[in-house]
């Protein structure tokens, strides 16, 4: 075992892990933030997308141990400061850019940072974009909407698929 200490979503934590222990196993299990969830455990899905320090990782691709030091946001952390909805959250949910939900923090963490490099990104942007995480509710339409809004622009231009 060895003790890792990270910042996760503004707070400090300290917890001794195994060697193979995944981010997503300790964001999930030690600090029971469910709301990464685990897919495919091949890294193809994104739902368990996060960011670390700054940049957009699949936690199921980063062993723990890696993390020691890092600044992790996770999608319980997406919120504003009252608990209100940020403007992504709240652009999927205006636009039905979610059915069942289990894609949802991992396509949201994914929009917010592309949005952060990309602040106006084009449809085919956001769709070049989000390759890495699938959807198998939504068929993208809404989802590329709501990012699309997220980011001020006209929604109502995306045409219909």
């Amino acid at each position: 075992m060895t003790e890792v200490t990270m910042t996760v979503n503004g707070k400090s934590v300290s917890r001794p892990v195994r060697g193979n222990e995944l981010l997503v196993e300790f964001l999930r299990e030690q600090l029971r933030l469910t709301g990464t969830h685990v897919g495919c455990d091949t890294s193809q899905c994104g739902a368990c997308c996060v960011h670390v320090n700054g940049e957009l990782v699949k936690a199921c691709t980063m062993f723990a141990a890696e993390a020691d030091g890092a600044e992790v946001a996770t999608i319980e952390g997406m919120a504003n400061a009252d608990g209100s909805l940020n403007v992504i959250q709240q652009a999927f949910q205006d636009h039905h850019g979610l059915q069942c939900g289990f894609c949802t923090p991992g396509m949201v963490m994914a929009a917010a940072a592309l949005l952060k490099d990309n602040p106006t990104p084009t449809e085919a942007e956001i769709r070049h974009y989000l390759q890495g995480n699938i959807c198998r509710c939504t068929g993208y339409h809404n989802i590329i909407k709501a990012i699309m809004a997220a980011s001020g622009q006209d929604a109502g231009k995306i045409a219909a698929e």
